[in-house]
């Protein structure tokens, strides 16, 4: 008898949730540092996710360390794994290249009520890929695979995914995907460039749809991501590349209401502002305990820009120690910006 979550040669990959999604659909990227508890939680409130025509599509977690998790160190990290009723469904990345601790992770994973499990091997940090992981997978397809399977096992029936690149110092996306498109994952997230090429060239989407060819068949999605800038434009390169679906990382910065379908105008700049102090206060809230307050400041560049007074502005927030001073900078700003403009 079959186990749970077990699969044979004939089957196809275990799809869970993903099976549901109209295509194609839209997907926040996992960010280190920037997709937190908090950060989330502003996107679900003001993307309108779970009603009609808001997102996102799916959650993503920041990845996580399997090696950490298994470790006495683990308390600390399960902190980045928490998350609200309202954000399913949500993937728990995670990375590692001990297969049995990516293994336990899974279950862990599992129990804490995820949705699904993505494996992290296209990060580029040297930091990640001395550990072996990340990036560092491309250049041990046996390894990646015994990696992906063992992380099968211990979710017992969540669907597992994997984002990756196209290749490490060349791309070699026939090779590479084939490696992995052999284990059978529900999803793979293609970064379309190298990791040799980090973010320093346009990403080249005609990659995403080659690996939606040679994913043909499979019953594996392949979801595409590189240089999205909005929702309009998520849109155009899966009407080009033929991607399952499209993740969105760095143009959801600075605004967490940009899955939302139905928003025809971004916020007023008073309406921006208000948001930017909730995601402050929310961030110190869930997470100043510890996480240091200086993380939060990398979302103010994308927050404050596009006005006059604007650079001045992010400076005097950088310089804040707390989200009671960025309240009071921001509401200081805009009084006297409402006074220049009654002179």
């Amino acid at each position: 008898m079959k186990k749970e979550g077990e699969q044979t040669k004939s089957d196809g990959p275990i799809m869970g949730f993903w099976a549901d999604l109209k295509k194609p659909f839209f997907v926040l990227a996992p960010m280190a540092d920037v997709t937190d508890c908090a950060f989330r939680q502003m996107i679900a409130k003001y993307s309108r996710h779970g009603e009609e025509g808001g997102g996102p599509d799916v959650f993503w977690t920041e990845f996580v360390s399997a090696d950490g998790l298994c470790s006495p160190g683990r308390e600390a990290l399960l902190r980045d794994l928490e998350f609200s009723d309202r954000e399913h469904p949500i993937v728990a990345q995670i990375f590692g290249s001990h297969p049995e601790h990516m293994r336990q992770t899974a279950a862990l994973i599992k129990e804490l009520g995820f949705d699904g499990i993505d494996i992290n091997m296209g990060c580029p940090d040297k930091s990640i890929e001395k550990q072996g992981a990340g990036a560092a997978h491309i250049k041990d397809p046996k390894l990646a695979q015994e990696i992906i399977r063992a992380v099968m096992e211990g979710a017992a029936g969540l669907p597992v995914s994997v984002k990756t690149r196209v290749g490490y110092n060349t791309e070699d996306l026939e090779g590479w995907l084939g490696a992995i498109l052999e284990t059978k994952p529900a999803v793979i997230t293609v970064h379309a460039r190298t990791r040799k090429e980090l973010s320093l060239v346009p990403a080249r989407w005609e990659l995403v749809k080659r690996a939606k060819e040679l994913a043909k068949g499979t019953g594996t999605l392949i979801i595409g991501n590189g240089d999205v800038q909005d929702l309009a434009d998520a849109q155009a390169k899966a009407d080009a590349s033929g991607a399952d679906g499209v993740m969105i990382g760095r143009g959801v910065f600075g605004t967490p209401w940009l899955f939302d379908r139905a928003r025809t105008a971004p916020p007023s700049l008073a309406e921006k502002f208000e948001i930017m102090v909730e995601h402050t206060h929310l961030y110190e809230k869930l997470l100043g305990d510890i996480k240091n307050f200086a993380i939060m400041k990398k979302h103010y560049k994308a927050y404050v820009n596009g006005f006059d007074g604007a650079k001045e502005l992010r400076v005097h927030l950088m310089e804040a120690k707390n989200a009671d001073e960025v309240e009071r900078i921001a509401r200081e700003f805009l009084r006297s910006a409402t006074v220049s403009d009654t002179l």
